[in-house]
């Protein structure tokens, strides 16, 4: 057990060192899609910037089953370390990998064939429709390396190599960046470039990953024969139901978001949701990122039965998600003006737009962590359901909820309002989840 690294003690500084790869990991990742709109933007055009955002929805609805899988199974992987069943997490790992590379070619077929149908459903314009399908057809082509990809990252941090897992997604970042303006600013691949350089970023955690996890046998995890355990599936799908709903919830919302700027503000203002939801990847990446990386050691730890290290975990989160989120909210106000002039020119309409309502959007980071936080920490205690109702709560009932309603009484200012006013119920149901079951969990603060 000494050998794990999950097993040692923790406090604020160390628990913040742990969970520092993983934020870091997630910030790249959301760099990925926001590299890409920064070099679309200026070489192509805001109008193909709009494009990609109305086919955003397939990326989220990947995402949603990549990280049910990685975070569900995590939580159960963790847990089966700290019982110190190490042959059986092993086992469960195999077949979580293996499943997970199966969705990705199934998406990867599905999604060309039915390109057409998914474009239209989408609500793509005929301006946008060129530039929507050939992103997206190259990107759905690369499927299984995403979702290699996304549960790689969270599984290096379960297998005790955070490191290793912000490592390699920095290169995915950086092979991306560098691609970008290679196909971009260089060459004259456009839009399709964008997609190529995106999946390279893909395809280089995605690999070395199974490099790793084959040939690497010293470490708690890695390969052995796999088997069809469906029971455990069925569990961590259950258990990662929130983290999917998130995501499913993103790619709806991002759908109303764009039927509801196209109708107020016309493709300029897609243009602009697209800008500001950018920001939103960032911010709330490092909020998910921290989640998830010490949701294996609250999950260990409670394993292990070892609740006052549980309590004093759950305390420093808390603390830390505050401060991140007072923090988030006073950089987004700064930084607005000055990023927004990387995508568009000062004083156009996209500008114009996204200076209107930021202000009031930005609201909504200085409420999203606790409730993210909470949500990530029932699913390290395999409380399934806690976990997805905080996060269908607030992702997906308050937020459409919000959108459907607050634009039709007050106009195009509700748009804006309607996220921080989500976040602001989300955040009441995440309380109260945290104070009914502090007991049931053994992290009551107040316990000696």
């Amino acid at each position: 057990m000494n050998n794990n690294a999950l097993a040692r003690q923790f406090g604020f500084s160390s628990l913040l060192r742990f969970a520092l790869p993983n934020m870091i990991m997630m910030v790249f990742l959301s760099l990925y899609t926001i590299i890409d709109g920064i070099f679309i933007s200026r070489y192509v055009g805001t109008l193909a910037l709009s494009a990609i955002n109305m086919v955003y929805p397939i990326n989220c609805l990947q995402m949603a089953i990549g990280i049910m899988l990685a975070t569900g199974g995590s939580a159960i992987i963790a847990r089966k370390l700290g019982e110190g069943k190490d042959t059986e997490s092993r086992t469960h790992f195999s077949f979580l990998v293996l499943v997970s590379a199966l969705i990705g070619v199934f998406f990867a077929i599905a999604g060309n064939i039915l390109i057409d149908g998914i474009l239209r459903l989408l609500g793509t314009s005929s301006d946008q429709y060129t530039y929507a399908k050939l992103y997206t057809q190259i990107l759905v082509s690369f499927s299984p390396a995403f979702f290699l990809q996304t549960v790689f990252q969270t599984l290096f941090v379960t297998a005790g190599k955070p490191n290793l897992g912000l490592l390699l997604t920095v290169f995915g970042g950086i092979a991306n960046m560098v691609l970008d303006y290679l196909f971009i600013a260089i060459l004259p691949f456009g839009i399709a470039g964008a997609a190529l350089a995106t999946a390279a970023g893909y395809l280089i955690p995605a690999i070395v990953g199974l490099l790793y996890f084959s040939f690497q046998r010293k470490g708690t995890l890695y390969f052995v024969r796999p088997a069809a355990d469906f029971f455990m599936l069925k569990h961590a799908c259950f258990n990662g139901s929130s983290e999917m709903v998130t995501n499913i919830a993103n790619a709806v919302t991002t759908f109303l978001f764009n039927m509801l700027f196209l109708h107020f503000y016309g493709e300029d203002g897609v243009a602009s949701i697209t800008i500001v939801l950018y920001f939103q990847f960032v911010f709330s990446a490092i909020f998910y990122g921290f989640s998830m990386g010490v949701s294996p050691i609250i999950s260990f730890k409670y394993g292990a039965g070892d609740q006052t290290q549980l309590r004093k975990i759950i305390r420093c989160c808390l603390l830390f998600m505050g401060i991140c989120s007072v923090g988030m909210y006073a950089l987004s106000i700064l930084t607005i003006e000055p990023a927004l002039s990387i995508f568009t020119e000062k004083g156009n309409q996209v500008f114009r737009i996204t200076m209107e309502g930021f202000g009031i959007y930005a609201v909504s980071f200085l409420l999203m962590g606790i409730s993210t936080f909470a949500s990530s920490m029932f699913t390290a205690f395999s409380d399934g359901q806690a976990s997805a109702i905080i996060s269908f709560a607030r992702t997906f009932v308050f937020l459409v909820g919000m959108l459907l309603l607050l634009p039709s009484i007050i106009g195009k200012e509700g748009i804006w309002l309607s996220v921080p006013v989500a976040e602001g119920l989300g955040i009441i149901v995440a309380l109260w989840y945290l104070i009914r079951k502090r007991k049931i969990y053994g992290y009551a603060i107040t316990e000696k």
